[in-house]
């Protein structure tokens, strides 16, 4: 008796939904122009709730940071996200509005409206997206940040490829005759261009291996020395010392030797200043000087601390090396200007001697003037 109460009412809430259903199906079908017009108002609330109401609370759930990779990416999701629910239901009301018969070049143009939304947003974001990534893996280092770029860069091509493939699709045009079509101008282009394409496969290269990134201070095989300021696919942009900006082939630095100063495990490095004494001067003096002069010296990185080094006998001279670090290496140049005259100056102050080359002439005998031999009284 209480389950057929029970599954009296049901059959009862059930039968009076189909009804209903029916009668709106009925409806619509009568007035195609009214159901188009309700499907499109409900596309259009349901649009609005995801961007006023779904995306004002995702943010909220964001980081205090507001200006970080997610906030940012978030934010780019809402227009397509609005393009796409939007579109749908314009698809929607025109197939209601044609009888369900196909969408034709309507259902095509709106299609093609969502695809270009998203391929637009993920083209621009997919530096963005790896950030957030690269952010949310770190503990397990799944992404490094040396390999950004390159996954940047494979990405958006991959975004273009696809984009256009499904573009072709969505147009009922068949791809296959295209990519034989492209192949056979690839091969063309590949051997018109090849510099070009081998400036290209250097930059992947480049941008995989990282042997340098940009604001490194690099010196290069063929003699260029400077901060990098950008790498790009097909070269790579360097300030020289002389606030000169010179762009060189990545086939030219990927076949080189590439010194990159900034890349140790700190980025100070080490100058070296080679300081000969005369024989006979106080050894331990001269290790004080050099090393007063080195602590004087605002500018040197505090850790490592200089020192100083004998390291021989020189022809003329005790060799010491003063050993110091700088913080930036376009730096060297000035620096080591300044401590090659405050040695000089602290060595004249101590009376320590600095050796030059000398030459000693000794004569074993003076020619005897014979005035027998022809010269004159």
């Amino acid at each position: 008796m209480n389950s057929d109460n029970v599954e009296a009412p049901t059959k009862g809430v059930q039968s009076f939904l189909a009804e209903r259903l029916h009668l709106i199906a009925d409806l619509l079908q009568q007035y195609p122009l009214l159901g188009a017009a309700m499907v499109l108002a409900i596309a259009l609330i349901i649009a609005l709730i995801c961007r006023f109401v779904v995306f004002r609370q995702l943010r909220r759930w964001l980081p205090s940071d507001r200006t970080g990779p997610g906030a940012t990416l978030l934010v780019q999701l809402q227009r397509p996200v609005f393009t796409t629910i939007l579109c749908l239901g314009l698809i929607a009301a025109h197939r209601l509005l044609t009888g369900g018969t196909g969408g034709g070049p309507v259902a095509s143009l709106l299609s093609t409206i969502i695809l270009v939304s998203w391929v637009r947003m993920l083209f621009f974001q997919c530096g963005t997206l790896l950030q957030v990534i690269s952010a949310k893996s770190a503990r397990f280092s799944l992404i490094d940040q040396r390999a950004i770029p390159l996954l940047d860069l494979s990405c958006k091509l991959l975004v273009i490829l696809f984009g256009s493939y499904a573009l072709l699709l969505i147009w009922g045009i068949n791809p296959l005759g295209w990519l034989a079509s492209a192949g056979v101008i690839g091969i063309a282009v590949g051997f018109a261009a090849k510099d070009t394409l081998a400036n290209l496969f250097s930059g992947f290269f480049i941008l995989a291996d990282a042997p340098y990134k940009v604001g490194d201070y690099v010196n290069l095989d063929s003699g260029e020395r400077g901060r990098v300021t950008q790498i790009g696919l097909r070269s790579t942009r360097i300030m020289t010392r002389d606030d000169v900006e010179i762009t060189l082939p990545n086939s030219l630095i990927a076949s080189g030797k590439i010194v990159n100063e900034s890349g140790g495990p700190s980025s100070s490095i080490r100058v070296t200043i080679p300081v000969g004494v005369a024989y006979g001067s106080d050894a331990d003096q001269v290790c004080e000087i050099l090393l007063g002069v080195a602590q004087q010296h605002a500018e040197l990185a505090q850790t490592p601390e200089p020192r100083v080094r004998m390291r021989g006998f020189g022809a003329s001279s005790l060799d010491f090396e003063l050993l110091v670090w700088i913080n930036l290496p376009e730096e060297r140049g000035r620096i080591r200007h300044e401590l090659l005259l405050g040695i000089y100056k602290a060595l004249a102050a101590h009376q320590v001697e600095i050796p030059y080359t000398k030459s000693d002439i000794y004569i074993k005998e003076l020619p005897s003037l014979n005035p027998a031999s022809g010269g004159s009284q």
